[in-house]
């Protein structure tokens, strides 16, 4: 079986990238599907040395340009009346953050934390959880969730990579394992 590429999605950037978007469009209407974002951009890379999960002073954060880029996040959803049945993020406060700037408050899950914050442990039944919660998504068509995670949590779970603000439209295989749709960048 031949695997099948993602549409790489930039919506509001190009004629080709607005007729792109409307295949998430599609995508997210029909539902039985996660739109798992990475956060908007938080300049740097990891946590400083002692960062604590729930103080967003002690964390890398979103500047200027990552607030504006969520908002733009919900403004796309907005316009197009797409309305996310769940709304989850992880628990720091860049996940929080951009999940709240562009859908409201969120449900904090910490199955999309980090991995830089737990044990392998923990990770790798986040990993199970995570498998989980998208193949009973999946089953649930006309409605889609949102989850908003980190860059190694995505990558993780699907083995691609995102940049900040990406989205990456899931569903779960026949056999539990996530497929990469497509994806959407707005611009």
């Amino acid at each position: 079986m031949v695997a099948r590429r993602p549409l790489l999605l930039a919506a509001l950037a190009s004629p080709l990238g607005a007729a792109r978007a409307a295949d998430a469009e599609t995508l997210l209407r029909a539902g039985g599907v996660v739109i798992a974002f990475r956060h908007a951009l938080a300049p740097g890379t990891f946590d400083p040395p002692g960062f604590k999960v729930g103080d967003c002073s002690t964390q890398r954060n979103l500047n200027d340009e990552g607030r504006a880029q969520a908002r733009r996040m919900g403004e796309w959803f907005v316009q197009r009346a797409l309305k996310p049945e769940r709304v989850r993020s992880s628990p720091w406060c860049r996940c929080i953050d951009t999940a709240t700037l562009a859908f409201g408050a969120p449900e904090i899950d910490a199955t999309l934390g980090s991995p830089r914050g737990y044990s392998e442990a923990t990770n790798a039944e986040s990993l199970r959880a995570l498998r989980r919660s998208l193949a009973a998504a999946s089953k649930r068509t006309g409605r889609f969730e949102v989850w908003v995670t980190h860059m190694f949590v995505l990558s993780a779970l699907t083995g691609e990579g995102s940049s900040s603000g990406e989205g990456l439209v899931l569903r779960a295989r026949a056999d539990g394992s996530p497929e990469v749709l497509a994806r959407l960048t707005i611009a």
